[in-house]
């Protein structure tokens, strides 16, 4: 707790669902928290719990340069964990280009500015993802698996994955990797994700919508799990150790879209419900999940929560925000 009282930290991404939960923890512990906001989206709990309030907050897009070195040098900051991107699969399929100029030249826009501040940045975590690793036979994987996205999504978060690993090579920046499963958790309103539209369509008594055919396996990881596990990793960071590295974070827990679809139907009391399964959705790696070996032994962490307390505090957070599920 104490290690980030005063600290000045740079959160990018900072309304979506990962950056709004960093955010509230940081300035829960006292850090100095400066936020890079593209959209003002009022239902964001950045907005709506009045975390904004409690931080800085720079208007402007990951792409510009001008504005991130500005920020960087003007708010001193220390830490930068690099969250933002287009996180949506079937976005990134209808529009490549938004996805690749968000996720590849927004990070190497925001790396090129902390390299441009030599002493002044002495940390900076990068937001990859599970999907940079692509297809493998052999699962799960662990870090010393090749990063071969083929499908847009998944080659924007190769592609960043890798240009911070130039970055630490070319450059010495201190930079660590994050490789996550897929996040979930209270405060998603991206209905579109399997966990938040089901629970929706759970709580109003609908059919939940599955747009694949049920069978892709995924990790499936609770945002606030997410949050230790990026600060765990950023306060190790004053350790050259550490710098260069990736670390695979999930629950080792991995299971299908059906599975997880009718565990939220159960703890809803909604398990008479059909899902209404589509097979419609293109461009998916059908089996993903991460060996977390790495973290557990560098790093000393593990999720603190099995996936059923994760969907009972996640259940819990959109009964009480309904209003926000239209």
């Amino acid at each position: 707790m104490a290690f980030w009282e005063g600290r000045s930290v740079f959160v990018t991404g900072a309304s979506g669902l990962l950056g709004s939960a960093v955010v509230r923890e940081l300035v829960g512990r006292g850090a100095q928290v400066t936020c890079l906001v593209r959209d003002w989206v009022p239902q964001s709990p950045l907005l709506a719990e009045g975390l904004s309030e409690r931080a800085n907050v720079v208007r402007g897009c990951l792409e510009d340069y001008e504005t991130v070195l500005r920020t960087l040098n003007e708010y001193e900051v220390e830490t930068v964990l690099h969250l933002g991107a287009q996180t949506i699969v079937g976005t990134a399929s209808r529009s490549p280009l938004s996805t690749f100029e968000a996720n590849i030249k927004g990070t190497w826009t925001l790396l090129e500015a902390c390299r441009q501040v030599p002493g002044l940045v002495k940390r900076v975590v990068v937001a990859s993802s599970d999907k940079a690793y692509g297809v493998h036979e052999t699962l799960p994987y662990t870090e010393a698996a090749p990063l071969q996205g083929r499908y847009p999504y998944d080659v924007s978060k190769s592609c960043s994955d890798l240009l911070a690993a130039s970055y630490w090579h070319s450059y010495r920046l201190p930079v660590a990797i994050t490789r996550c499963g897929n996040l979930y958790g209270g405060g998603d309103l991206n209905w579109n994700r399997l966990v938040p539209g089901t629970i929706r369509s759970a709580l109003r008594d609908e059919r939940p919508v599955i747009r694949s055919d049920g069978t892709l396996v995924r990790d499936y990881f609770f945002v606030l799990d997410a949050v230790e596990a990026y600060l765990t990793l950023a306060g190790r960071l004053d350790d050259a150790r550490f710098h260069g590295e990736a670390f695979n974070f999930g629950t080792e827990t991995p299971m299908s879209v059906l599975e997880l679809v009718r565990a939220i139907l159960e703890a809803t009391d909604r398990g008479s419900l059909e899902p209404d399964v589509r097979g419609e959705a293109a461009n998916e790696i059908p089996e993903q999940y991460l060996d977390c070996t790495k973290a557990r032994e560098l790093l000393d962490w593990r999720p603190r929560r099995t996936l059923q307390e994760g969907l009972r505090e996640t259940i819990e957070w959109y009964r009480r925000n309904l209003e926000f599920a239209r």
